[in-house]
Parts: structure tokens; C-alpha cells; sequence
């Protein structure tokens, strides 16, 4: 299957990996944005979305009736909002997201968190394919980053770090690889294995009383 047109997508995102899955879309040669959703206050994605003319859908407010018409790919990047099925049916392809863990393992926000507190070595990012489930859709792209035992010592800002320097361009490296696949007609599915898979709860969340989440208290 080769697409002849430029491959429309739609981004929903926010912060700076948003922005930079934007950066790479506009500078893509056979990529057009057709628009984006993200807070009205991001200075990141929506600054950029503001300063090319893409229309905005406020972050919390897609639905398959404002989604555009015409989309090939809808794009999660950074974006905590859930895509419902009309909106991911409305894309031609469908939609695909970034999530920092290698799937089915750490399915769930702190992802990244809960391999360092489990003392891993390794962890990764996946390019998947988003559908009713959290973190559950065909695998498109994987990529591997090792864990250095510093950041063992603070979870948290470990987390964040290894995010910045690692996991970060990882995605923004594997957003490439598909958008670069997706438009030549090349389309990626492997479903998940059941048997590895894990989810851990966030660990922002300890507001009620959760005992799976004993083990993270200090």
C-alpha cells in the first residue's frame, strides 16, 4: 500500500514531548497537521500549534464530533486524555501513541518510576496502537535505554531524569521511524503479550487508602 498524499494526522499532547512530535510533524515531508488538542495554556505544543495557525481543540473537549474531518493518523504525545472510540475510528489508521516502558511491562503513568524502584537495569519506550485498554494496543516500534544504578538512590527524580535524557528523544526517535513507515504505507502491528504484562498504580496517587502502594512509602 503506498499513500500518493501527504499523511494528515492530528496531535493530542502537551509539554515539551508535544511539541517536539509537532516539530517533527511539521518539518516531515510527507506529513501535514491538520490540528492539534492540548491546554489553552501549554507553552509548549500549543505555543508552537499557535505560531503555525493549527486549529486548537482545548485539552478535555475531543470527541469524535469536533475531531476534523480528513485525518489519517491521530497522535497521543504526551496527552493524559482518553482518545473514546469514535474519535480513534474517525482517523483512518487509527491512533498512536508513546509510552515509556517496553509493553505489555509497566502499563500505567509511572511507568518509568516503578522500574527504578524495581531495580531493572533495563526499560524502553514503545510506539503503539491505542484502543479501549490502558497501554494494551499492538506494538508498532520498541526501543531499549539502560537504568544506571544512580538513579536507584531518588526514584522520583530519577525518573524525570532518565525521561529527559534518555526516554524523550527515544520517543521523538521512534514517533520518526513510524511517521516515516505510516506514510510510504508500511503499517506495524504486533498485539502484546499477555503473559508479561504488569500494571502499577501511580504514585501520585495516596490519597485512599491503596495496599498496593505500601511498598512505595518511605
Amino acid at each position: 500500500m503506498k499513500i500518493k498524499n501527504k499523511l494528515r494526522v492530528f496531535i493530542a499532547g502537551q509539554k515539551k514531548f508535544g511539541e517536539d512530535v509537532l516539530a517533527l510533524c511539521l518539518a516531515h515531508p510527507r506529513v501535514e497537521v491538520m490540528g492539534v488538542s492540548c491546554p489553552l495554556d501549554d507553552k509548549y505544543i500549543g505555543r508552537l500549534a499557535a505560531i503555525n495557525e493549527l486549529p486548537i481543540i482545548p485539552a478535555g473537549t475531543l470527541n469524535g464530533d469536533n475531531f476534523p474531518e480528513g485525518v489519517d493518523l491521530g497522535i497521543a504525545a504526551h496527552s493524559f486524555d482518553y482518545v473514546v472510540k469514535k474519535t480513534r475510528y474517525k482517523a483512518k489508521y487509527g491512533w498512536i501513541g508513546y509510552h515509556p516502558s517496553l509493553l505489555p511491562l509497566h502499563r500505567g503513568r509511572s511507568a518509568i518510576e516503578w522500574a527504578i524502584r524495581m531495580r531493572e537495569s533495563v526499560t524502553g519506550g514503545t510506539i503503539y496502537w491505542l484502543n479501549a485498554g490502558i497501554d494494551r494496543g499492538d506494538i508498532a516500534y520498541q526501543g531499549h535505554v539502560f537504568i544506571k544504578p544512580k538513579y536507584w538512590l531518588n526514584p522520583k527524580e530519577g525518573a524525570r531524569e532518565l525521561w529527559f535524557w534518555e526516554l524523550e528523544p527515544l520517543g521523538v526517535q521512534l514517533m520518526r521511524q513510524a511517521l516515516d513507515d505510516i506514510s510510504n504505507g508500511v503499517i506495524k502491528k504486533v498485539p502484546q503479550d499477555r503473559e508479561l504484562s504488569t500494571f502499577e498504580p501511580s504514585t501520585d496517587v495516596k490519597d485512599i487508602y491503596r495496599p498496593d502502594l505500601l511498598m512505595i512509602e518511605k
